[in-house]
């Protein structure tokens, strides 16, 4: 099954189960971070991706540079595991993780969650791939994913069990749009998908498809 045909299955559940008000409120606040058109102040296709250092959920730092001297890199940014639509794109990266290594290439997912989080979040759904914190969401923003979480939205959140000062580390409730790059060994992006809409993910056999096209 598809990551999009996952998708609308738990659509179809959650809209027949969650109360109806919180449904309305999450479409809303949704259509406005549309509106406003974050997704365009992201890097987009043709932009050299900004390197970066990240610590696993060893502690141990990854480099974008010290990746993309082996071969092309999948960036996957995914707001966290406590984000079932995240969970899903997480599970389906992982069930095309051969196919993108035979391709030569690397994926790694990053989120502002803390080191221990992200280990939870690598723990639960049997990751084989780096997972990577973003605490603080420096390289998120410099990607130009980063949006505040709706205040409407924060008492919902907490509600649900969700606690983000808790998972992230901070207070901000900042958090990345859902977003995946591929970039090439020259450090170039020849792949985006970036949404405002968080129940919007990128599949990944489009993804292993771009990987086909590049020269390793």
């Amino acid at each position: 099954m598809s990551l999009q045909a996952q998708i609308a299955e738990y659509d179809e559940q959650k809209n027949a189960s969650a109360p109806k008000e919180i449904l309305e409120l999450m479409a809303s606040t949704t259509q406005e971070l549309m509106a406003a058109g974050l997704a365009n102040d992201a890097l987009q296709v043709g932009d050299y991706a900004p390197d970066f250092s990240l610590p696993n959920v060893h502690g141990e730092l990854v480099t974008l540079a010290e990746m993309l001297a082996h071969g092309p890199v999948v960036l996957n940014f995914y707001r966290g595991g406590w984000c079932p639509y995240c969970n899903y794109e997480l599970r389906a990266f992982e069930e095309v993780l051969e196919r993108i290594e035979e391709l030569g290439s690397q994926l790694v997912a990053i989120s502002p969650e803390t080191p221990d989080n992200s280990l939870t979040t690598k723990d639960k759904n049997e990751l084989s791939y780096a997972v990577l914190s973003d605490v603080g969401n420096n390289v998120s923003n410099d990607y130009g994913l980063v949006f505040s979480l709706d205040e409407r939205l924060r008492p919902v959140y907490k509600n649900s069990g969700v606690d983000l000062p808790a998972s992230n580390g901070d207070d901000t409730f900042n958090l990345p749009m859902p977003a995946t790059y591929v970039i090439n060994q020259s450090g170039e992006i020849v792949y985006a998908f970036v949404s405002e809409d968080y129940t919007k993910r990128a599949e990944p056999s489009e993804v292993v498809k771009i990987l086909t096209t590049l020269d390793n």
